[in-house]
């Protein structure tokens, strides 16, 4: 089953989203059921608050319960004023409206959470990686989607940096994922290189995430919109197969932007979407494809002041480099948490090492314009400026010069034209 549409040139009105969910919830027989809908945190641009509302409003009347569960990944648990604002109520709503409804966070760091229910050979993981990893991966997930009747995927599309592009299986895995298949597929798509990677629609990160879904026997609806800060351009519901390619496909030409050249210096300007550098780096790896050889990406974010709220204490001893800067000491680092390491080698881009001089050649510069002090940038193997030095005005109108502004970066890939 697939039912939506998507426009290039407009976005969907709420009675086109209304009409698309009530079409297609109406085909999928819920009554009595136990529902859980897994959606993004904040983020995400999506119009949750919405989704939020029609989910409520179709299946209140038909299910026994409907659960609401953020896919947090390893993200910071959210305070209930925070998932108040979320999904759009009041906290007078939540307690009366919406009593009976869960609202609830993946409680990633108890081991309670979670159930193991399979595991990815190794002969398996030898072909889907290329015969870069040879291990076996045990497969956890919240226990709450098998102790639903039906599960309900909602959540945008947008290029990615580790899967090639996000949304439908990728909910669960990271999304609502125990530590193992984070960090294999984190490590997995640092290997391979987010170069590699983001906006590729098939990868072997992709394959991994279906194949670890498909432990899962609880019946799923997936919910994929194509969504921008100024609206939801596109909605398809269905099956996974069918619905999901049809939102990349739309993902693919509003969320790539192809340019003629590549740019000397980037300034990646970070909505407020975002709170740490770890969420933040999005400002890089999006842009990482157009900034030519000794270039610079500046990720100008003022009202940042930490590394990663969750990680920030591994990534201050382990720093941000290039990935054979860990591949060729591997033994140094093997037992530190493969997804933290991905990540720096995510947000230092692609560069070479010297084991023999111990010398590491970036391909780019990284900067953070921050409200990070210079000696924690120094300390992690980034680049300082000062963010109330950069005028955003000075910036504007200069690409000709191979400077480039981004006023709302994090969401939209550039990438060089064939």
């Amino acid at each position: 089953m697939k039912i939506g549409k998507g426009y290039e040139d407009r976005y969907l009105s709420e009675g086109e989203i209304r009409d698309i969910l009530t079409e297609a919830l109406g085909q999928v027989a819920v009554e009595g059921e136990a529902i859980v809908v897994v959606i993004p945190d904040s983020t995400r641009t999506a119009p949750i608050p919405l989704m939020f509302r029609l989910f409520n409003e179709l299946l209140g009347g038909r299910v026994a319960k409907l659960d609401f569960l953020v896919a947090l990944g390893t993200h910071p648990i959210m305070s209930e004023e925070a998932l108040n604002t979320l999904v759009g109520v009041t906290a007078e709503e939540r307690a009366t409206t919406y009593q009976d409804i869960g609202l609830l966070n993946h409680r990633w760091d108890l081991a309670e959470t979670f159930e193991t229910i399979g595991m990815i050979p190794r002969t398996e993981v030898e072909t889907i990686s290329n015969g870069m990893l040879s291990i076996d991966v045990p497969v956890t997930v919240n226990r709450k989607v098998l102790e639903a009747d039906r599960v309900i995927v909602c959540g945008p599309v947008f290029p990615h940096e580790v899967a090639g592009f996000s949304g439908g299986t990728k909910y669960f895995f990271p999304g609502i994922s125990g530590p193992e298949v984070i960090n294999f597929t984190h490590w997995l798509g640092a290997l391979i290189t987010s170069m590699e990677i983001i906006g590729t629609p098939r990868t072997p990160v992709r394959q991994t995430i279906d194949r670890a879904v498909s432990f899962i026997e609880t019946p799923r609806l997936f919910c994929n919109m194509v969504v921008t800060h100024r609206g939801t351009a596109g909605l398809y519901v269905g099956d996974y197969e069918e619905a999901w390619p049809e939102a990349v496909a739309l993902s693919s030409k509003l969320h790539v932007k192809y340019v003629d050249h590549t740019y000397k210096r980037v300034l990646s300007v970070m909505p407020r979407l975002y709170d740490d550098i770890w969420t933040a780096a999005k400002g890089m790896y999006k842009l990482e494809p157009v900034i030519e050889d000794g270039g610079e990406v500046i990720i100008y974010a003022p009202h940042i002041d930490e590394i990663s709220y969750t990680h920030g204490k591994i990534l201050r001893e382990v720093g941000y480099h290039v990935r054979d800067y860990f591949v060729t000491q591997w033994d140094r680092f093997k037992d530190r948490p493969w997804g933290v390491l991905a990540h720096s080698t995510h947000l230092r881009g692609v560069g070479e090492y010297d084991a023999d001089t111990g010398v590491e050649r970036p391909r780019i510069k990284v900067t953070l314009a921050t409200g990070i002090p210079k000696e924690v940038c120094e300390q992690v193997n980034l680049g300082y400026m000062n963010p109330d030095d950069i005028d955003l005005d000075g910036w504007r109108d200069r690409e000709d010069e191979g400077i480039l502004l981004i006023p709302r970066a994090g969401e939209q890939l550039y990438r060089l034209k064939e």
